[in-house]
């Protein structure tokens, strides 16, 4: 077999209906008959096997090599189709072909057919492997001769450029004469995985061409989406880069130790942020906050929201104004009414209370409480003025975020008063007499430790039941580790683990921790 156009004993259209296995669109099944095969009688039923069982064990896995090949033929020259299927057959391959005199009758079986009247669901498209598409065969919206086509100036390769659009996920080879090679790599060019002459094709090549179409096929789909996985990768990572900066703390002698941990393990951030700078005249400010939601729309928001904070801050804004402006932002930035973000911001000026902070109030201690009006350990109202160039005062400032805690080596870790916290950015207008964020003033003593947090640390759940781990659990988490001489980078990372190893697995929202420690050893980042 020299080619299609070579293939002898098949020119009369009565052999026809001797081919095994081609199904025309509107053409009734034929009954396939292997050649030497005796004819049927009525008696042969009688010597049937009857069937057994079925069997209840777990299928093999399919050899891909062995699988029938879903061919579609789309050919409107009925000879040539009945060329292509001897010579599949003569191959060796198992195919299950189905022929399509034209796209029109190709469209019906890769699109979905609306719902017949009287039918409970509509016809479902066929998931093919390969179609096979002679070039001559004209598109639905050219005319369908040749010279009709020239007249018209029709390009002969909008038939393939609307089976791609029909059937994107299979592989197309293509059939042109002999003298359209050109037209065959402008074909592969414009998509298709490979393209055949039909002088020039016999059995063995054209199921090879099929083959190798579709693993070729395969491979490109692979490709693109590794391809979109890598720019997914350098999206996020772009993202993260903003909504986890690098803190600005030269000259702070601060160690800063900072994590991030997406809920379930996304690959895509939520909206978590924080950072921290140092300011001229030596005053830091730290900033955590969380955009309620998850999705490329609230890390957009994360992002505007913390490059908005560093933009403030180092405008000289602070506290009131600055979470005012930062609202403002938030209103203009987000993409409905429903979205509001929480934050957490501390103030830290060493040596001297802030200028605001009213004078006359007793001083917060380190140490345990004791009796009467003596404030929780390491906070007060509004501290007394000191002449101690150790002692730093803090304002903290809280918009719906759960408070800090102040760690001690000696203590048992302790939660910054609440009380004085204000709604979560967005919530109210600003304009609304409620929508304040009154400071509340913190004296830290020498060795000072502060773990800041996003509620996805304290949300997780305790064992298989609806318990959560809470403050009150964190607290005694956190104090354990301490206890067992933990510090820094260590001691957030095995908090963490051992938070989610109660949870059962990852946690489900995401988490940001902060932990800033003054101590008298060099500073650290981690």
């Amino acid at each position: 077999m020299d080619g299609l156009n070579s293939l002898h004993g098949l020119d009369a259209l009565d052999d026809f209906g001797r081919l095994g296995g081609l199904t025309g669109l509107g053409e009734p099944t034929l009954t396939p008959r292997l050649p030497g095969s005796p004819e049927r009688d009525s008696g042969a039923a009688a010597n049937l096997p009857l069937p057994g069982p079925r069997s209840t064990s777990r299928p093999a896995p399919v050899d891909r090599t062995a699988a029938p090949l879903k061919l579609l033929v789309i050919e409107n020259d009925t000879t040539d189709a009945r060329l292509i299927e001897e010579l599949l057959a003569a191959s060796g391959t198992p195919v299950e072909l189905t022929w399509a005199r034209s796209l029109e009758q190709a469209a019906a079986q890769l699109t979905p057919q609306p719902a017949v009247p009287g039918r409970r669901a509509r016809t479902l498209p066929v998931d093919f492997s390969c179609v096979l598409l002679d070039l001559a065969t004209p598109s639905t919206t050219t005319p369908s001769t040749d010279s009709a086509r020239a007249a018209a100036g029709a390009d002969p390769l909008d038939g393939l450029r609307e089976l791609l659009r029909l059937a994107p996920k299979a592989a197309v080879v293509v059939l042109t004469d002999a003298a359209d090679t050109q037209l065959g790599a402008a074909a592969v060019a414009a998509g298709a995985q490979d393209f055949l002459t039909k002088d020039d094709t016999d059995g063995p090549l054209l199921a090879r061409a099929l083959r190798y179409a579709v693993e070729r096929k395969r491979a490109d789909e692979s490709q693109r989406r590794l391809v979109e996985a890598e720019l997914r990768g350098q999206e996020n990572a772009r993202l993260q880069r903003h909504l986890l900066p690098t803190p600005l703390l030269e000259g702070a002698e601060l160690s800063f130790t900072r994590r991030y941990r997406p809920g379930r393990r996304r690959a895509l951030l939520g909206g978590d942020f924080y950072d921290a700078v140092r300011t001229d005249d030596g005053t830091i400010h730290v900033v955590i906050g969380d955009v309620c939601g998850h999705g490329p729309d609230e890390a957009a928001l994360g992002v505007a929201l913390r490059i908005a904070w560093r933009t403030l801050v180092f405008a000289g804004l602070s506290g009131q104004a600055l979470l005012t402006t930062l609202q403002h932002v938030l209103e203009h930035e987000r993409r409905s009414d429903e979205i509001f973000a929480t934050l957490c911001m501390l103030v830290i000026t060493p040596g001297t209370p802030a200028d605001d902070a009213p004078r006359g109030h007793r001083r917060a201690t380190t140490g345990a409480r004791t009796s009467g009006d003596r404030p929780a350990p390491g906070v007060g109202q509004q501290p007394l003025p000191s002449d101690r160039p150790a002692v730093e005062h803090a304002q903290l400032y809280l918009a719906g975020h759960p408070a800090p805690l102040l760690l001690s080596p000696d203590e048992r870790p302790v939660v910054l008063p609440f009380e004085q916290a204000g709604p979560a950015l967005g919530l109210l207008a600003c304009d609304d007499t409620d929508a304040s964020w009154p400071p509340h003033h913190v004296e830290l003593e020498p060795g000072w430790s502060l773990l800041l947090y996003t509620d996805g640390l304290i949300e997780g759940r305790v064992g298989a039941g609806s318990r959560r781990l809470g403050q009150d659990g964190l607290i005694g988490l956190i104090s354990d580790h301490q206890a067992n001489g933990l510090t820094r980078g260590r001691l957030v990372d095995s908090a963490l683990a051992e938070v989610e190893d109660l949870n059962g697995g990852a946690l489900t929202d995401d988490v940001a921790i902060l932990l800033l420690e003054r101590t008298q050893q060099p500073p650290l980042m981690g």
